[in-house]
């Protein structure tokens, strides 16, 4: 069973801009695609801004990178779990703007922002090692942070079945 993380690229909006230019990163967003293919998980401060799955068929490739990661069935229904009490969550602009600006890990009890769940999501359902990953060490999780974890895992994985 397979899921993917998708790297937001496109968008011409501000907004887009804004947070590419402010991350130093070619990505703005970043979404859980479960192993439907259809179910996608985020937060985004442009929607709801609270954490949220739904049914997405109609996007252009060409404005996403994609990244698989096999789990286990174990793993996908971790996945649910956390989704579950995590759902409705909302965004956490104090806590991704304050780390930003400062050299602290500022975090808001039960408030993302899309890359921080994602990765919390990945490391606590055991998809991701907390060794590796080190999100306890990270002043904040970039969208660029989080792709080059999930790219060294998948080109590790090509070559040993360890975690990372």
């Amino acid at each position: 069973m397979k899921i993917k993380i998708a790297f937001y690229k496109g968008g011409r909006e501000w907004q887009h801009k804004i947070i590419r230019w402010w991350t130093k990163s070619i990505y703005s967003h970043v979404e859980l695609i479960m192993p439907d293919n259809y179910t996608w998980i985020s937060i985004s401060p442009f929607l709801e801004s609270k954490v949220a799955k739904r049914i997405k068929t109609d996007f252009d490739l060409e404005n996403w990178d994609f990244v698989s990661i096999d789990i286990t069935e174990k793993q996908h229904n971790s996945l649910i779990s956390f989704y579950n009490q995590t759902e409705g969550s909302n965004y956490d602009w104090i806590g991704m703007l304050l780390s930003q600006l400062t050299p602290f890990k500022i975090k808001s009890k039960h408030k993302w922002y899309c890359s921080e769940w994602i990765t919390h999501a990945l490391v606590l359902c055991g998809i991701l090692s907390w060794q590796n990953v080190k999100i306890y060490d990270k002043i904040n999780m970039r969208p660029s942070d989080l792709y080059q974890i999930v790219e060294n895992y998948t080109s590790d994985d090509a070559e040993s079945d360890d975690m990372i």
